[in-house]
Formats: structure tokens, C-alpha cells, sequence
């Protein structure tokens, strides 16, 4: 076969796995946004025509169903109850998670590589196991369906995954700004606040996306942990009490008005930092 055989029977491979590539993407696009996309449109439908057609596209634009989801459902005050908890937790986490990894990844010291380990360790264990041990320690300590008690938590889970994105972060920035920092008299804790913490900034969000979108939707620990007044629930449990309501009520068009305004926050999020989560999962292979 000739050299100019073999390229076209290379050119008609490699033609063919694009074509098996771009449909792949294609399907993989389709079933991932298209139910988003499906209850973005059921959201401004009427309930009679969902009831009617529910996989129709909307006659007229049913706006009264953020309201009555907003106000009547009480999303409005879930939706607030998350974002406080989110609030004390995310910062908690990314600050705790930040100055841990900083110090295992840059600081030699008898059992760094146990306490390494035992943060991995913590990655693998079920969240589940724990849910009864959780109960009873929270109950003692007085924080039983509280916020603070919550925050707690989520910063506990949250800490064995950040801390060991973090380290591998960490180990990629140059070693020779921390040194000259140093030589300059600056302290370590200047030197993390001002000087590596922000060379850390694209890592830091990317995992601040991660932790957004799993306490944002976090229902299991809210449900076995906060279940004293319905008032102090967060969003997800206002979603599954709207979607238990709809059995009896039939507001179906309030029930995708509240999940779209679920939605909402982590769209938001994660278009605006979009190029810093790609900077931080690719900065280690670059460098």
C-alpha cells in the first residue's frame, strides 16, 4: 500500500471517529440539558395545560407561577435559609480547607503524610454512616436543627475533598515567591493571605464550584439534622415538601417555577467562573 493509500485510510479513521465523537457529544448534550430545558418551559405554563399536555410548549406565559412559588410555597424563605447556611459553611470550608492543604503542601513535619492520608480517608467514607452518630452528637452538643449546627456539618464533609484538591494545587505554585517572601520578613501567615492564596485563586474557585453545588443541593443531612421548624429548612427540603403538596393542591406550575429558581444560583455560578474552573482542574498539567 502506498504511502498516499495510507493517508486516506487514515483521513477516513480518523473521519469516522469524529463522527462517533460529535454524535456521542450530541446525545450527551441532549439528555443532560434537555429535562433543565424541559422544566425551564413547564415553569411558564398554566397548570391546565400541563395537566392537559405536559410535554407541550407554552400557549401563554404563566408568570404567576414564580409568584405563587416565591410567596405561596414559601420557596422565598427556603431559598434565604440556604443561602445563610451556604454563606457560614462555603466560608468556612474554602478558609479551613485552604490553610490545611497550604501547610501539608508546603511545610515538612513529623506525620504530614498521615495527616494527608487521613483526609483521603475521609473521601471515602459514606456520608450515611454517619447520620446517626451526627444526630446524637449534635443532639449533646445542643445544635440539633439549628443553622450553626448544619454549617458544622457541611464544613466537615466538605473538608476531606477540598483539602486534597488543595494540596495537589498547593504543590504547583513556585516555591520561590514563598522564599522570598520569607527572606523579606513576612510571616506565614502574611505570606498565605497575600501572597500564595491568591496565586491559588484559580484552584480556590474551582473547588469553591464543588462545594457551591453540593451544599446548595444537599438534602439528606438537612433532612435527618434540621427537622424541628419547618420555617429553618432549606431549599431542597421546600422543594420535596412543594412536590409532596402537589398530590392534594395540583399547582404543578409552581412546583417548576421553584425548581427553575433552584436551578437558577448554580447556572449563575458556574457561567460566570467558568474559565477559572477550567484554569483550576488543567493549572496542575500545565505547569
Amino acid at each position: 500500500m502506498s504511502e498516499q493509500q495510507h493517508t486516506e485510510a487514515g483521513r477516513r479513521s480518523g473521519g469516522v471517529l469524529n463522527v462517533f465523537a460529535h454524535s456521542f457529544l450530541v446525545v450527551w448534550v441532549v439528555m443532560a440539558a434537555g429535562p433543565l430545558i424541559w422544566v425551564a418551559i413547564s415553569s411558564l405554563r398554566p397548570h391546565a395545560d400541563l395537566v392537559a399536555d405536559p410535554f407541550g410548549l407554552p400557549t401563554n406565559l404563566a408568570w404567576e407561577n414564580f409568584t405563587n412559588a416565591w410567596t405561596n410555597a414559601d420557596i422565598g424563605r427556603y431559598t434565604m435559609n440556604s443561602l445563610i447556611i451556604l454563606a457560614g459553611s462555603l466560608t468556612g470550608t474554602m478558609l479551613l480547607g485552604s490553610m490545611a492543604a497550604y501547610v501539608l503542601a508546603r511545610f515538612s513535619f513529623r506525620g504530614n503524610r498521615v495527616i494527608h492520608l487521613l483526609f483521603v480517608g475521609g473521601m471515602m467514607f459514606p456520608v450515611f454512616l454517619a447520620l446517626v452518630p451526627l444526630f446524637f452528637v449534635l443532639n449533646n452538643f445542643g445544635l440539633l436543627n439549628t443553622r450553626q449546627g448544619l454549617i458544622i456539618v457541611y464544613i466537615a464533609y466538605s473538608l476531606p475533598f477540598t483539602t486534597f484538591f488543595l494540596v495537589s494545587f498547593f504543590r504547583t505554585l513556585p516555591t520561590g515567591v514563598q522564599e522570598a517572601a520569607t527572606l523579606d520578613g513576612a510571616s506565614h501567615t502574611r505570606t498565605f493571605f497575600q501572597i500564595m492564596m491568591p496565586m491559588a485563586r484559580p484552584g480556590l474557585i474551582s473547588i469553591g464550584i464543588f462545594n457551591f453545588l453540593g451544599q446548595w443541593n444537599q438534602f439528606v443531612l438537612p433532612r435527618v439534622l434540621n427537622v424541628g421548624d419547618p420555617d429553618d429548612a432549606v431549599l431542597p427540603q421546600g422543594l420535596a415538601a412543594l412536590m409532596v403538596q402537589q398530590g392534594y393542591e395540583g399547582d404543578w406550575g409552581a412546583l417548576y417555577a421553584g425548581v427553575t429558581m433552584a436551578m437558577l444560583p448554580v447556572l449563575v455560578v458556574y457561567v460566570t467562573f467558568q474559565r477559572q474552573v477550567q484554569t483550576g482542574l488543567t493549572a496542575g498539567a500545565v505547569r
